[in-house]
């Protein structure tokens, strides 16, 4: 479970952290990542995510990645790759939907969290050991394969916890940071006399473009 954790949660929010969107071009020119990257789509993303990784914890799919190393090396790429997809409307440089507002993206972490949660308390209170090659735990480690399990849900339950306060403060900060930001904006066009709708600053700011249109807009040739 950790190494899942750092794997397809922890590893792939910092890999989006650290994306840029000059980093990013190069990789996005070619033909393929035009078609890979509507995987980053909020409502393509998350369901996309939530579909790998209750299916790589289903019981057979779980059990092929323990006895085939090819299977095993799917399931992590999917963890990384389906990983990266889901954090990137939150914290990657890509232009998100414009329904995507702060107000959806607490939704889309209430959601990723749930869904984490969900499968931590099926770990933390099931009464049958889901994965029969762990069993061997009991004679390895002297530990009891429920137990085992128990233990597992337990550390995902943290760390998603973690994670989710982290987000929202986040999130909350970056909100607060817009407001101000398109403030900033109203108040230059009214001190310049020079027309500006509400709408119009926010999705500037939105798209981390408040300067650009704050140059324009204090260039007259190119309002």
């Amino acid at each position: 479970m950790v190494q899942h954790i750092l794997l397809g949660d922890l590893g792939a929010l910092g890999l989006v952290l650290g994306l840029t969107g000059p980093l990013l071009a190069p990789v996005l020119r070619p033909r393929m990542a035009r078609v890979v990257r509507p995987l980053a789509h909020p409502a393509l993303a998350l369901p996309l995510w939530m579909v790998n990784l209750y299916g790589w914890h289903l019981s057979a799919l779980y059990q092929a990645s323990l006895e085939h190393p090819v299977v095993h090396a799917l399931m992590h790429a999917g963890f990384v790759g389906l990983g990266i997809a889901m954090w990137m409307p939150l914290f990657g440089p890509l232009p998100t939907p414009r329904w995507f507002t702060d107000w959806v993206m607490l939704l889309y972490v209430f959601v990723v969290r749930l869904a984490g949660a969900l499968l931590a308390n099926f770990f933390i209170w099931t009464q049958s050991a889901v994965y029969p090659d762990y069993a061997e735990g009991q004679r390895l480690w002297a530990i009891e394969p429920l137990a085992d399990q128990g233990l597992a849900g337990g550390i995902l339950m943290i760390e998603g916890s973690v994670v989710t306060l982290g987000a929202l403060l986040w999130l909350f900060l970056r909100a607060a940071q817009r407001q101000e930001d398109t403030q900033q904006l109203l108040d230059f066009a009214a001190d310049h006399d020079i027309e500006l709708s509400p709408e119009r600053a926010a999705r500037a700011v939105h798209a981390g473009r408040a300067d650009a249109l704050r140059a324009r807009l204090a260039d007259p040739e190119r309002q």
